[in-house]
């Protein structure tokens, strides 16, 4: 349509060729370009992304085919929908552990083939300088950093529960040890024998170390099993339990509150409740108690800091890592992007793998900066803040030097 629109001005006033004809085909062939990269751009993309996702498949499904196999056996649908759900889950997963390392390598592959077919020569020759073609991949870059946000925001605290589970129980049936928890706000020691995924049961549950509020109640409540339920209008989150063998005189307690909240739901005074059944409310949720904090990184930044300012829970450092990780990251995968593609443009080899090898070993030391520097927060060697920011305080500067002769 704009070429159209040139053409019939061209025809009419002829003055126009004079005066616009240079701007037109200048930008005309600016958007060839863009296109161009960009397009070579979001294929180098998808092809890396495909790559390392069906390498980490096959392994990891090889090690545990026994374990898929004996599920889709049970289950309706076999073993294509065990593998469906169990990996379609686990691609959101590898997309937010490689999203910057994928926007690097894609590219410092797009900048090495145009090194190696001498289209770099040929843009120059046409007055492109190198840092037009550089500026549409720093957008898509950019581009791919906000998908991993969208991703850690949306997608993976929708699917948590399936990330939570591994091969070896992932129909939750697995008897696993219970991890003692603390309710920090009511100062109930919630433990148990064996915690069940499928049911968010745990068997042989007590609740201990009761305030001296709940007196009457003695110093704990113990029952053959306890039952994770999310609030209700009838109640908050917390666990009813089945089968009280203690306190002995179940029916002739009344609930109690603390600090003005409600505590325990007796059956005496609500009648939701059967005989030998009680109800403790905390904010300390079954997760917890199973697979302790690693469930935490697929929290939206939103239930983190709801998280932090729940009473009932003590989340340490590791929480305040990752929450000011989060803010970080699509800087991190920036800064990333400006240390791989400067390393090719200023070498004159044009190996496609010695490129590859390149990147691969940045990314190598960038990482392991990265955890290091986390993992000294979340054992309190370095303030939570200071971190997750100082991986982008080595590196940033480091890559604007780099890539600062591109923008002169």
């Amino acid at each position: 349509m704009v070429s159209h629109a040139a053409s019939t001005l061209e025809k009419d006033f002829p003055l126009f060729d004079l005066i616009f004809s240079p701007y037109y085909y200048a930008i005309n062939r600016a958007w060839v370009v863009d296109r161009y990269a960009l397009g070579m751009f979001f294929r180098l993309v998808i092809v890396c992304f495909v790559s390392l996702a069906g390498l980490y498949v096959v392994i990891d499904c090889f090690g545990n085919f026994q374990e898929f196999n004996s599920y889709g056996r049970r289950i309706e649908g076999g073993i294509a929908k065990v593998l469906a759900q169990y990996y379609v889950a686990r691609m959101f997963w590898f997309f937010d552990l490689t999203a910057g390392m994928l926007a690097m390598l894609a590219g410092l592959f797009a900048v090495t083939w145009m090194q190696r077919t001498n289209e770099m020569t040929a843009l120059a020759a046409a007055a492109i300088p190198p840092n037009r073609i550089v500026r549409p991949l720093a957008f898509a870059a950019a581009l791919v950093a906000a998908l991993g946000v969208g991703n850690r925001e949306i997608c993976l605290p929708k699917i948590r529960e399936r990330l939570a589970k591994n091969a070896q129980d992932w129909l939750g049936e697995t008897a696993k040890p219970c991890r003692p928890m603390f309710d920090m706000q009511s100062g109930l020691l919630i433990a148990g024998k064996f915690t069940f995924a499928n049911e968010k049961r745990i068997e042989g549950a007590k609740f201990s170390q009761l305030p001296d509020e709940l007196e009457s109640w003695g110093r704990q409540i113990s029952a053959d099993n306890a039952y994770y339920v999310s609030a209700t209008k009838q109640h908050p989150g917390g666990y009813l339990l089945r089968g009280v063998h203690q306190p002995a005189n179940l029916a002739e307690m009344k609930s109690l509150a603390l600090d003005g909240q409600p505590l325990v739901f007796s059956p005496a005074d609500n009648t939701w409740l059967q005989p030998r059944e009680c109800f403790v409310a905390t904010g300390v949720n079954f997760e917890q108690l199973t697979v302790g904090t690693a469930w935490q990184q697929y929290l939206s930044t939103g239930e983190l800091i709801r998280g932090l300012r729940n009473r009932s829970l003590d989340y340490g450092a590791n929480v305040r890592v990752t929450l000011h990780k989060r803010l970080v990251q699509p800087l991190l995968d920036m800064s990333l992007f400006f240390l791989g593609v400067p390393l090719v443009l200023t070498r004159r080899n044009r190996n496609v793998f010695v490129a590859g090898i390149l990147g691969f070993a940045l990314v190598g030391g960038f990482y392991f900066v990265t955890m290091l520097s986390h993992w000294l927060g979340a054992n309190y060697f370095l303030s939570p803040a200071l971190s997750a920011w100082l991986p982008l305080l080595l590196f940033g500067p480091l890559a604007y030097m780099l890539s600062r002769p591109l923008w002169d």
